[in-house]
């Protein structure tokens, strides 16, 4: 029972990471109807701001060193506009394109946004070398005790950070009128338009967020994990799992599928084999679609 716990437990901190990627995908995909394949390569860009901030002698500012739970009020808004840029230059001019436009255009993006990165740090993967607890020992493998049960002191954070970004994101989308309007684009272009809303600037808003949540959800990734330039492929690919599992388009939908994938690894690896713990994810994927091809939350068109 101790162990089951323990893998639900790590499960869930995992998976908190998880849905505040597939919430910013879904924001995009809802406001834009455009599928967004360069997802995983914004999240790439937070790690790798976070590294900076982090280790500053990287980029030749020895005396840079910006805790990397910190560094998210920077990597927010940078990100931000970063995803603002994107999709007033670009994916803008493409949203009543052919989806096949749409798609190839945001690849082309990604590969120019990994290319870039290699070009400037090359391939070698960076991690969060040297950061330490109080107590002088290293802060990514640092853990607390309780009941029986280990938990992971920077995937504790990560998920607490995660649970406040998500309450936040709720409640600016359900109570403010920018909220609303963003909500209202979602769910019918025309009508938003004819009630008098930008949808134009919704747009502009909806993929800054997305891109906010992708490179926030890069920092907490890079708390436990390492990046490289090409790290966003396997991401984008989990993005795209936990939207269409909850829902294209639906918030609740995404935050649940983030939390039932991080679950369903967990067990996986404890239970299967860590080697196939993609394996069972993915078949967990196919028999969802097969008895709900809308996703769980998602509502069917027919």
């Amino acid at each position: 029972m101790i162990v089951f716990l323990q893998s639900v437990l790590s499960g869930l901190l995992v998976g908190g990471t998880y849905a505040l990627i597939g919430i910013g995908l879904t924001i995009i995909f809802g406001v834009m109807r455009v599928i967004n394949f360069a997802h995983g390569e914004l999240l790439m860009l937070g790690m790798y701001l976070t590294w900076i901030l982090f280790d500053g002698s990287a980029v030749g500012l020895p005396w840079l060193h910006v805790d990397p739970f910190l560094s998210i009020l920077i990597v927010i808004p940078v990100l931000f506009l970063w995803g603002a840029f994107l999709q007033r230059a670009f994916v803008n001019r493409v949203l009543d394109a052919l989806p096949q436009n749409q798609i190839l255009l945001t690849i082309g993006l990604g590969l120019v946004m990994s290319n870039s990165v290699m070009l400037a740090f090359t391939s070698d993967y960076r991690l969060l070398s040297g950061w330490k607890t109080p107590g002088g020992k290293d802060f990514a493998s640092s853990r607390w005790e309780l009941a029986g049960l280990s938990i992971s002191r920077p995937l504790l954070f990560s998920f607490l950070v995660t649970a406040a970004i998500t309450a936040a994101l709720f409640w600016f989308l359900s109570r403010t009128d920018t909220g609303q309007a963003i909500r209202a684009t979602a769910q019918d272009r025309d009508a938003a338009r004819l009630m008098g809303i930008d949808v134009r600037r919704m747009s502009v808003l909806a993929f800054g967020i997305g891109a906010a949540l992708a490179g926030t959800a890069g920092t907490l990734t890079l708390t436990t994990y390492y990046t490289y330039p090409q790290v966003g492929g396997a991401f984008t690919l989990k993005a795209f799992v936990i939207v269409v599992l909850g829902g294209m388009g639906s918030v609740v939908g995404a935050t649940v599928g983030g939390l039932l994938i991080g679950v369903t690894e967990s067990l996986a690896a404890v239970y299967v084999d860590a080697g196939l713990k993609e394996l069972v994810v993915y078949v967990l994927f196919l028999l969802v679609l097969l008895f709900r091809p809308a996703g769980l939350f998602g509502r069917s068109r027919s």
